[in-house]
């Protein structure tokens, strides 16, 4: 599949990128998809909650009435979970979340998730993004060229470039990574995906590993 190639202010260069079927062209896994997200959010949870059991609770351990002739429920301890403040049953306990998925089948979804951005047409491919200095209004200025101010973007650089990071960081629907960071779940949660024409050499590389 064959993309033209954009500069910043959204023209055409004349060039065309040769998107390999082998990364943009494959079967789509929607179950693949569906483990790889999945494992992507679980790993995103802390598992820091915590209730306090009765044994945790601080509070009297002595008899609150005596056991017949009140007419009420029998009752031993403050800390009973029937008594407002006492301790909770069976509540949530410090946990991990994560869970393991074979490099094959991440890498199987990650194709799938780019296969799909190809056949919606929402790939765009620039031949590079670089600002010199650190402004919103830079990439404000990228997306308004390319006409997808409106759209969620997720731009894919082949290394880390400082100032479109920090340019990109106070827009909620902007995002931006490095190709050896990519995901499924950022690939499926934007509407229009922009790469650089190295960017698309960076993944070919490393999904043919």
């Amino acid at each position: 599949m064959e993309v033209k190639v954009l500069n910043l202010s959204g023209k055409e260069t004349g060039a065309k990128v040769q998107l390999p079927e082998s990364v943009f062209g494959v079967t789509p896994s929607d179950h693949a998809i569906y483990l790889d997200v999945k494992q992507y959010l679980a790993n995103q949870r802390q598992g820091t909650h915590k209730s306090k059991q009765r044994n945790e609770i601080a509070g009297s351990t002595r008899k609150l009435h005596k056991q017949k002739g009140t007419g009420g429920a029998r009752a031993g301890s403050i800390k009973s979970p029937l008594f407002n403040g006492g301790g909770r049953v069976f509540g949530p306990q410090p946990r991990d979340y994560s869970f393991k998925l074979n490099k094959k089948l991440k890498q199987l979804a990650r194709k799938s998730a780019l296969s799909y951005k190809a056949q919606e047409n929402n790939v765009l491919v620039l031949d590079e993004v670089n600002f010199d200095t650190i402004k919103t209004k830079n990439y404000v200025a990228l997306v308004n060229a390319l006409n997808i101010a409106d759209e969620k973007t997720l731009l894919v650089l082949p290394a880390y470039n400082n100032n479109v990071y920090l340019s990109s960081r106070n827009l909620k629907k902007a995002k931006v990574i490095v190709a050896s960071d990519l995901n499924t779940y950022d690939v499926l949660n934007a509407t229009k995906l922009l790469l650089t024409a190295d960017s698309v050499k960076t993944l070919e590389e490393a999904f043919a590993k």
